[in-house]
């Protein structure tokens, strides 16, 4: 008789035979900053994540530095929309002040620049509208001026959300031309419109005034397609690629992994964070089991870089249990 059970016998046996482990070096913690002063405002929808202000963003910005995660996303949410949004790429815009900040008071954080136009243009669509359609080739210029401006205010890496055809490489070429050419891409290349984001718009003020992204993000039906998406942004200059959301995705993922070497990150995405958050806060589930065991699966499934709200808890806890 084969005894699978001999290597389950106790913890000590169990950790030792641990084919995937979870280390707070994966993880990557998504911050959202926005214009004004003396700003801490909760996101209801996401319970323990905040809207900051820069002149308060060093509360959280301890808390990070303290946990040892070794890299933030950054959102910038500005007082100020338009229908090309000229904020994105402002080099005095929120997100630019924000990350100067950053950078003078953690050099080693690495900082990952979100860059979409979302949050920025007064339709809330990822790029240029005309006659109420996502222009792909009238958006890329604007996507590659926002990647230099927060290039030039400090991002280490420029990660490109809005899924345009083509964005990867106007953007490499774009920072390249421009001085840029160790900073690094990391792109959302499978980016599916999903429902799982509701609470993020919350967050980022970015719910479109009309229509939905379905033209350019990607159908939950089709993994193939995003096979080939990560395949095209790699070609196009990506250097770290990714798959968003998380959890109903964990096939794509899978099928990327073993289709590829590039570093893969995955996005624990707002939807994924709240459900966990609203469950837990009922006692209907044990949250640092269930968080764990997701985070687990993502790494199983392929990942390298994980995006995750629960960062800072995950630290917390990978902390608690070396001590």
């Amino acid at each position: 008789m084969v005894r699978m059970r001999r290597l389950r016998v106790n913890e000590t046996m169990r950790r030792l035979v641990r084919e995937t482990s979870v280390s707070v070096d994966d993880l990557v913690y998504p911050v959202f900053v926005a214009e004004g002063d003396n700003v801490k405002s909760p996101v209801e929808s996401m319970p323990g994540i905040f809207q900051w202000s820069i002149d308060r963003f060093d509360e959280e910005l301890d808390r990070i530095i303290k946990s040892g995660i070794p890299a933030i996303l950054i959102f910038g949410i500005p007082d100020k929309k338009d229908e090309l949004g000229s904020e994105a790429y402002n080099d005095d815009g929120i997100i630019q002040r924000a990350i100067r900040h950053i950078k003078e008071r953690a050099p080693e954080l690495l900082v990952i620049a979100d860059v979409c136009l979302c949050e920025y243009t007064s339709h809330g669509h990822c790029g240029v509208i005309h006659d109420h359609e996502v222009v792909n080739d009238d958006t890329l210029p604007l996507l590659a001026k926002m990647a230099v401006s927060v290039a030039r205010a400090g991002a280490d890496i420029i990660a490109p959300s809005d899924m345009m055809d083509g964005r990867v490489e106007y953007i490499r070429r774009a920072l390249d031309e421009n001085g840029f050419q160790n900073r690094m891409i990391m792109a959302y290349s499978a980016k599916f419109a999903s429902a799982y984001y509701g609470p993020f718009r919350e967050a980022a003020h970015s719910a479109p005034a009309f229509g939905d992204r379905k033209t350019y993000q990607m159908d939950p039906s089709n993994g193939k397609e995003a096979v080939r998406e990560c395949g095209n942004d790699i070609e196009e200059g990506a250097d770290i690629i990714m798959v968003k959301p998380a959890l109903a995705y964990l096939d794509v993922l899978k099928e990327v992994s073993l289709r590829t070497d590039y570093p893969l990150a995955v996005y624990n995405v707002s939807g994924e964070y709240s459900m966990v958050k609203a469950a837990a806060a009922k006692g209907w589930i044990d949250e640092k089991r269930i968080v764990m065991e997701n985070l687990t699966a993502m790494k199983r499934a392929g990942a390298k870089i994980i995006i995750t709200y629960h960062a800072l808890d995950v630290a917390g806890w990978l902390s608690e249990k070396l001590s």
